[in-house]
């Protein structure tokens, strides 16, 4: 799985958007936030959609992000981990 170029990350281009706007997120590079000095959050493409991986709990867990519920479920759980309630790692791709 290779990361996200630059035609997927402007389809996702509404969600980078607002995961910009999250406090305490950097984007090094488009497509690649960080939270303090460690890497927080990047995106994958390959043959069966696109891919985010979110840090959670010290452990990276891929989220599928190619609809808009997929996307909503990861903006909500960047939102907690950058402040809110712990959330689950129920967004886990099989």
């Amino acid at each position: 799985m290779k990361h996200a170029g630059a035609e997927a990350l402007a389809a996702l281009a509404s969600l980078l958007a607002q995961l910009r706007s999250l406090p305490g997120l950097t984007e090094r590079r488009p497509g690649i936030f960080y939270r303090g000095g460690s890497a927080f959050l990047h995106f994958h493409e390959d043959p069966a959609g696109l891919f985010a991986d979110l840090k959670q709990d010290g452990a990276f867990v891929r989220w599928p992000v190619s609809g808009a519920a997929q996307r909503k479920a990861l903006l909500a759980a960047a939102r907690a981990e950058c402040g809110g309630p712990h959330t689950p790692r129920a967004g886990a791709a099989a």
